[in-house]
């Protein structure tokens, strides 16, 4: 399958950059106290970075971050940052990954980089389609709005699969910044390479029409395919069934549900996707959510369903084939309000609310010992924040958490630590 686009090559440059000479930043007061000192509470220390650099993701000992005009790689859990490159659009970041080698993959509003020398050097990475040819993000009608091409809700976007680290993730686009067509994408070669696993079709309600997407204007997105959604909430992997999920939104539409749950498999051998559509729902069902975690054969993940009441919200957890059951899933927290991002590492369950849909300014919800209790903390004092993207702890055993303003603006991080 090659899907369609209307640009081609030329108007893409591959990029290399020198870096601007490593600097050894200072500590940005995240981790230069110790012990007490930290804010903390009965579960967890916490504390809020400093954004010098803004620390976009994190992979054991290694970190990511970037200023208005430079990117940044730190070894040693964010105190310090001698890797430094100059980046010209360093201010548009949308999303970044570090590979367990080292590699960062990072992205601007539509365009996708790599680094495989701790940033001494960058380059552009052109996208394939799954036949292999190029695929190439849309012309704009608005060069101020290009879509969101490769923004992710997700904090965990990669997994070993037979000893080989696999970055699968889905656009969570048509937000802000403009239209953009709703892709997952891969890669299994450390970033060196970067595909279309799935893509979704054209959106009627989500146009290009130079602003943020209607029913006017240049469509956008795989002819091929009849089933559109607005964005990607969630993919990830079930190991015991070596199976991707993916969930998506928001809508209900005329055409039909924009609600969405995906399950596929890869043939690595022949790189080959294949995707079937297990679920579609109405927005205000608990298939509108996020933060989907296997553990220990089990599926977990968190809703939020919004429209008229009723709503069907909480955290669930069930059989992954009792997923289309609703009376086969078991209801572990009843959060009241709409979330849709959760993480679970050594048997801790971190999950947010968000700021806009909530009366909590700073909203986390916490079990220490998968589901059996439950906390909600309120940390007022940096708030109003809606918590994004948790990722998995670093080498000295923080949580990274995105405190967006609104619930997808770019503001804080906030770092926890079990006690």
């Amino acid at each position: 399958m090659t899907i369609k686009n209307f640009i081609n090559r030329r108007h893409f440059i591959g990029t290399t950059a020198a870096a601007a000479g490593g600097l050894i930043l200072p500590a940005n007061n995240i981790f230069s106290m110790t012990g007490d000192t930290f804010p903390s509470n009965k579960h967890f220390l916490y504390r809020r970075a400093a954004n010098d650099p803004y620390i976009d993701t994190q992979t054991k000992n290694m970190a990511f971050g970037y200023t208005a005009d430079a990117i940044f790689m730190s070894e040693d859990n964010s105190h310090t940052w001698p890797h430094r490159a100059d980046f010209w659009d360093a201010k548009n970041i949308t999303f970044s990954h570090i590979f367990e080698n080292g590699n960062i993959l990072f992205a601007t509003r539509n365009r996708l980089y790599l680094s495989t020398d701790k940033l001494s050097t960058y380059r552009e990475i052109i996208m394939k389609n799954p036949d292999g040819s190029d695929y190439l993000p849309h012309i704009p009608k608005n060069p101020e709005n290009p879509g969101w091409y490769f923004t992710t809700l997700t904090g965990v976007n990669s997994w070993i699969i037979d000893g080989r680290e696999i970055l699968v993730w889905g656009n969570y686009g048509n937000v802000a910044g403009g239209a953009v067509p709703i892709n997952i994408y891969y890669s299994t070669d450390n970033g060196q390479t970067v595909k279309i696993a799935y893509a979704f079709g054209i959106n009627p309600y989500r146009h290009d029409d130079g602003a943020h997407g209607g029913t006017t204007g240049n469509p956008i997105g795989n002819p091929d395919n009849s089933k559109f959604c607005r964005h990607i909430h969630c993919v990830t992997y079930n190991p015991d069934e070596k199976a991707f999920y993916a969930c998506t939104g928001d809508g209900d539409r005329p055409e039909g549900h924009e609600c969405k749950w995906l399950r596929g498999t890869y043939d690595l051998a022949k790189d080959k996707w294949n995707w079937e559509i297990i679920i579609e729902a109405s927005l205000n069902t608990r298939y509108k959510g996020g933060g989907i975690n296997f553990v220990d054969g089990k599926l977990y993940w968190i809703s939020d369903a919004n429209g008229p009441e009723p709503w069907d919200r909480g955290l669930f957890c069930c059989n992954p084939a009792d997923i289309a059951n609703t009376k086969a899933h078991k209801l572990l927290f009843h959060p009241k309000y709409e979330c849709a991002n959760m993480i679970i590492q050594d048997g801790v369950i971190l999950a947010g609310h968000y700021a806009t849909a909530s009366p909590w300014e700073c909203g986390i919800i916490y079990s220490p010992d998968m589901g059996k209790t439950w906390v909600e903390y309120d940390l007022k004092e940096y708030g109003p924040r809606s918590p994004i993207q948790f990722q998995k702890k670093n080498d000295e055993g923080w949580f990274r958490v995105d405190l967006r303003s609104g619930w997808i603006n770019v503001a804080d991080v906030l770092f926890i630590k079990p006690k």
